[in-house]
């Protein structure tokens, strides 16, 4: 049925905020395709209409997946600014600051690599290849600097060792395969106590 609307969820392809929802027809699905930027049919102009035409805030395609049932379709995509007409970053009204998500997204990257191995010749696959002593004893080493750069006084050398210590702390959870969300998990159950 090329006239059927089909709804159409975005979601922030960095951050997985999900951003809006819209529709879509057979004709703003294959311009969209072509284009890699979404496109809506709109419901009250009654024509195609590509997200970001008039403000300039387009959302550029990364991913298209259709539901199990192929009734629904959820976009993945690269926000170029507010999502929502009344300039809020997401139609919900939700924050999508992507440094929030970064930890999440490093994660991914560590897990990626992991994967590769070898193969990959990353920083991070030669030392997950070196062993979980070794991973251990970097976060141990990093975990020092950290304490000895918050007693001086550089604020941007703690920042790094900071930085550092997060990085090898994530790398120590890809090798014993823990996942970031567990560790929030049990942050959070704590919080609610």
């Amino acid at each position: 049925m090329p006239d059927a609307l089909l709804p159409v969820v975005v979601q922030d392809v960095h951050t997985g905020v999900v951003l809006m929802l819209g529709y879509m027809n057979a004709e703003a699905l294959a311009a969209t395709q072509e284009s890699g930027y979404v496109t809506f049919f709109s419901r009250s102009k009654q024509r195609l209409w590509q997200k970001g035409e008039t403000s300039g805030n387009v959302l550029r395609v990364h991913a298209l997946r259709l539901d199990c049932d192929q009734d629904a379709l959820l976009i993945t995509a690269e926000p170029h600014g507010p999502v929502c007409h009344t300039g809020d970053d997401t139609c919900w009204g939700e924050n999508n600051n992507p440094s929030t998500h970064f930890l999440a997204q490093l994660e991914a990257i560590i897990h990626a690599r992991q994967a590769a191995g070898d193969a990959d010749g990353s920083y991070t696959a030669r030392l997950l290849a070196s062993g979980l002593n070794k991973v251990a004893q970097k976060v141990g080493e990093e975990a020092v600097e950290t304490v000895i750069e918050a007693l001086g006084d550089n604020r941007e050398r703690l920042l790094e060792e900071t930085a550092d210590l997060l990085y090898h702390l994530l790398v120590l959870l890809a090798a014993k395969n823990v996942r970031l969300e567990e560790v929030e998990a049990v942050l959070q159950a704590r919080h609610s106590k």
